[in-house]
């Protein structure tokens, strides 16, 4: 029985796609071909300028140097007259001494001629250097125009702003080729912040929720008049934990959030925000017998409100509790100087060492401990501050204060 032939299948598709051919290198407009283009042309046109100017420098010298010495007057006499070599005039010259009269005069003659040559050829040069330079200085500006754009886009997104693109244009050199790599980048970053921020946000809900839950649970269950005395110690340890807990939380996504550079910026007091702050903590201050004092002069910034607050707050907290149990002070003071603003928060304490002042700003650290509980707090307030310093564009130090304690200054752009 005879079989049916099958119809032909479709044609092998290609191997290769023809847009994926690239020119050849040595075609490709890149920038040193486009540099090496224009200097060359630039040096061919110079050499033709100044060939050509010599050339005429050269034929009117020439010139001059092939004008007649003397001219006979009268044939019959042999009188000799000259306007370039006056000694010929003079008569009774030998042979001789005629013939030297008229060899030195051809050699002052050529001389003369080849000093104005040489002379208008480096008048001539030095000009031709002049146009040089400014022709090179306006095509180089133009050939790299394109890195002030890229440097402009990227200072605006050090500010922040990662919405910003290059988005180059003009020939497949170089120059384009780094432009299109950042505005890459540039994507991924965007997405990479974009993600992080809604992790946090989902992060804030997800884990304040059973915290509030646990604390709610603990308080109904103590506020119950017939429970048992150590079920009520046992509720108290355990709200005084889920507290802590809670705050470690609210530490840690603070110190998130404010490790971006702030986006939507506000003009804010430090005057006003160290007031908060110290207002905040004054009925802490009174329980240890700490005094609180300074002058805050007006120094506004340009950003949120509410980190800076945070900022002023964790110093004071921190420089109230971590004092001496006498007579202790804490000093805050507010002022504008060399065109920034600067709070400044000084404590009596313990004394410090200096080698230790680093490790006070990194996370869950505190003097000569580590992770270790504390009812001071979590220690995390020196690292948010430094954190929120850093997204403001500024910065804060730390420096030992003589006979014990701290002096703590952040700086920020007015």
């Amino acid at each position: 029985m005879a079989t049916t032939p099958a119809p032909p299948g479709a044609p092998p598709k290609p191997t290769w796609d023809p847009r994926s051919v690239t020119p050849l290198p040595w075609l490709r407009p890149t920038i040193r071909i486009r540099l090496t283009l224009l200097y060359g042309g630039m040096f061919l046109i110079a050499g033709i300028l100044l060939l050509s100017i010599i050339y005429l420098l050269a034929a009117q010298a020439v010139r001059t140097g092939n004008e007649p010495l003397y001219k006979i007057v009268d044939f019959t006499d042999l009188k000799v007259s000259s306007s370039t070599c006056p000694v010929v005039d003079n008569g009774g010259l030998s042979l001789s001494d005629f013939n030297a009269a008229i060899s030195d005069c051809m050699d002052h003659q050529r001389k003369v001629a080849l000093d104005n040559l040489l002379s208008r050829s480096l008048l001539a040069l030095l000009g031709l250097a002049v146009i040089a330079f400014a022709f090179g200085y306006a095509m180089a500006g133009r050939v790299l125009s394109p890195l002030g754009r890229i440097t402009r886009t990227a200072r605006a997104v050090a500010g922040s702003d990662l919405s910003r693109r290059i988005e180059l244009d003009g020939p497949d050199d170089e120059l384009k080729e780094l432009a299109d790599t950042f505005d890459d980048m540039l994507e991924r970053l965007q997405r990479a912040f974009t993600a992080q921020q809604r992790f946090v946000g989902n992060a804030s809900h997800e884990l304040r929720t059973p915290l509030a839950i646990n604390r709610t649970l603990l308080e109904v269950h103590l506020s119950d008049p017939g429970a048992p005395v150590e079920l009520q110690q046992l509720g108290k340890t355990l709200l005084a934990t889920n507290e802590r807990s809670e705050q470690l939380v609210e530490g840690l996504l603070l110190l998130a959030r404010s490790d971006n550079q702030i986006v939507e910026r506000k003009p804010v007091d430090l005057a006003e925000v160290a007031g908060q702050a110290i207002d905040q903590v004054h009925a802490e201050a009174e329980a240890k017998g700490v005094e609180i004092r300074g002058t805050r002069e007006a120094a506004v910034v340009q950003g949120n409100g509410v980190l800076l607050e945070r900022i002023a707050l964790n110093l004071v907290q921190n420089a109230v509790r971590y004092n001496v149990a006498e007579a202790g002070w804490v000093e805050v003071t507010t002022a504008v100087e060399g065109g920034q603003a600067v709070l400044v928060v000084t404590n009596t304490g313990p004394v410090v060492p200096a080698y230790e002042v680093d490790n006070l700003f990194e996370p869950f650290r505190r003097l000569r401990t580590e992770r270790t509980g504390s009812d001071k707090g979590v220690g995390l307030g020196l690292s948010i501050a430094r954190s929120v310093a850093r997204a403001h564009g500024g910065h804060i130090y730390a420096q030992p204060r003589e006979g014990g304690g701290l002096v703590m200054r952040v700086t920020l752009p007015v």
